[in-house]
């Protein structure tokens, strides 16, 4: 009995590892390629979810996937209601490890025909160009997925003998309870969905099992893998936990939907064996597996925007909103990151920028003045924690733009309350036109910034941030002169340039900064 087990254990040990190998290597080898599709083409529910399925058939791991697009939705790249449809595109890809299991790992011998396809990934890996070194880690695991099968496949056969594993419940809805049950522990146990599914798919081809038994164990799978979700997001952002929150009750909801529809389904798949030539088996139940989660896609695809709005009720997000963007988890992808961060910064600012332009020169709101100051602070902590690693040239010359938009952040926050001369004088007849000019200017920043304003905005602020240049420039020797023939006392006149020169800095920060956030490249420091 003690080998059977030791046997089994091995054969899933095999598999996992070959997943993983599997994943780790595909996600390598997309790189960007993969996170760039996921943002391009996810901009409608329906796009989201065949784009979520796709990747997860790709890389074989839902965890990925969801993983990715989480930090996508941290990071501002995607709304929850996309994420949504990512993560039920996910839930119906990784179904695909079924087929792959049903169709080529459980045919006689092929476990022992994937040595070589073993020995050339770990030659690639070892050997090969750079580029194509994940290709051989992911062909390397994609074998030992059926060496793990084949040898789970003889632990099966030889337990089938000392065991009678279809001694599990599978009579009458309490039976079928029960069975889902255990399908939800083992896939805890194992910590894997996949490898839940292939231990079941392995059972029923040797017969250990009856289909009715595999069908609730597969369900039990789907449910089981929210878990290890709801794990992770312990103690994460809001972003992960609403994720995973959708992701159980998206699977559980589907669960049960296909416990209550058990019998239909069972002869759904009875028709299609005999009006399709679907090969009763192992087939028959990756069919199953594809099938449930396709129905349940169908109950909540169409609703998939008020489904993520109750979501988003049931968890609110009561944290800063303007470094909301901002996650722990998205410093392991220095792009993605780097993009958060420029999101991050573009609230800020606009709120930096509102707040200047509602006082011109007047205090600020001390509660006010301290939520922006906190903000910069973990912007620019955040800032120096983000890998300075090989990067994309886009990527590279993202961070120098945005060590150039903190620079005049902090400049500006240093501005925001001038010298008491010139709170005194900042309403003077003289600063009409100029303060109106910078007020203007710092609204139109603030609401190009944050996507209030389609039009050419970064044009304007630019255009009136050298208008204050040239009119500083312009009043300054005028005002002096007119000071030495006395038209104005000389403290006064001072005041005033001194509440000119700080308009003209003002503004000039404001156009740097939105210049250097904006989508348009910035020129100049």
């Amino acid at each position: 009995m003690t080998p059977l087990l030791f046997e089994g254990a091995g054969g899933i040990g095999l598999f996992l590892l070959g997943m993983v190998l599997l994943t780790d290597g595909m996600k390598a080898f997309a790189g960007d390629a993969l996170r760039r599709y996921l943002v391009r083409f996810t901009g409608t529910p329906r796009n989201a979810f065949v784009s979520g399925a796709l990747a997860t058939a790709l890389v074989q791991s839902s965890s990925a996937t969801t993983v990715t697009m989480i930090g996508f939705v941290s990071a501002g790249l995607l709304t929850f209601s996309q994420a949504v449809g990512v993560m039920m595109g996910a839930s119906l890809g990784t179904t695909s490890t079924g087929w792959i299991v049903s169709v080529l790992g459980l045919k006689g011998g092929v476990g022992y025909y994937a040595m070589p396809l073993i020995g050339a990934g770990v030659f690639l890996r070892l050997l090969g160009p750079p580029r194509w070194r994940p290709l051989g880690l992911a062909a390397a695991g994609f074998g030992l997925i059926f060496v793990g099968i084949g040898t789970l496949q003889e632990a099966m056969r030889a337990l089938s003998g000392v065991f009678q594993l279809s001694n599990l419940p599978s009579g009458g809805f309490l039976g079928h309870l029960v069975t889902m049950f255990i399908g939800i522990a083992m896939t805890v146990m194992l910590q894997s969905s996949s490898a839940a599914v292939a231990t079941t798919l392995t059972a029923l081809h040797t017969e250990s099992i009856n289909f009715d038994q595999a069908a609730t164990l597969v369900i039990g799978a789907s449910i089981g893998t929210t878990v290890t979700g709801a794990l992770a997001s312990i103690g994460a952002s809001v972003s992960a936990k609403r994720t995973a929150l959708a992701l159980v009750l998206f699977n559980s909801a589907t669960g049960f939907i296909a416990i209550v529809l058990l019998p239909v389904l069972l002869l759904a798949i009875e028709w299609a064996q005999r009006h399709l030539a679907l090969d009763a088996g192992a087939r028959s139940l990756a069919a199953f597996h594809t099938g449930f989660i396709a129905l349940g896609v169908a109950v909540f695809l169409p609703f998939v925007d008020r489904f993520a709005a109750w979501v988003r009720r049931l968890l609110p997000d009561k944290g800063p909103a303007l470094t909301a963007h901002l996650d722990a988890t998205l410093l392991n992808v220095p792009a993605v990151a780097l993009e958060a961060t420029r999101r991050s910064l573009r609230e800020t600012a606009a709120e930096l920028f509102g707040a200047a332009a509602g006082t011109m020169g007047q205090e600020l709101d001390p509660s006010r003045r301290a939520r922006i100051d906190k903000a910069v602070n973990q912007l620019q902590d955040f800032f120096s924690r983000i890998p300075a690693e090989a990067q994309e040239q886009g990527a590279s010359e993202l961070r120098v733009s945005l060590l150039h938009a903190v620079d005049h952040i902090v400049r500006l926050q240093g501005h925001l309350d001038p010298h008491p001369s010139v709170r005194e004088v900042i309403g003077h007849e003289f600063l009409r036109m100029p303060l109106a000019e910078c007020r203007e200017l710092l609204s139109r920043a603030a609401a190009g910034l944050r996507g209030l304003d389609s039009g050419r905005w970064i044009e304007e602020v630019e255009r009136r941030s050298q208008a204050l240049a040239e009119s500083n420039q312009r009043h300054r020797p005028a005002l002096l002169t007119q000071t030495a023939t006395g038209a104005w006392k000389p403290q006064e006149a001072l005041d005033l340039l001194d509440a000119l020169r700080w308009l003209n800095t003002v503004a000039y920060h404001a156009w740097r900064i939105s210049a250097h956030l904006s989508e348009q490249p910035a020129g100049g420091a």
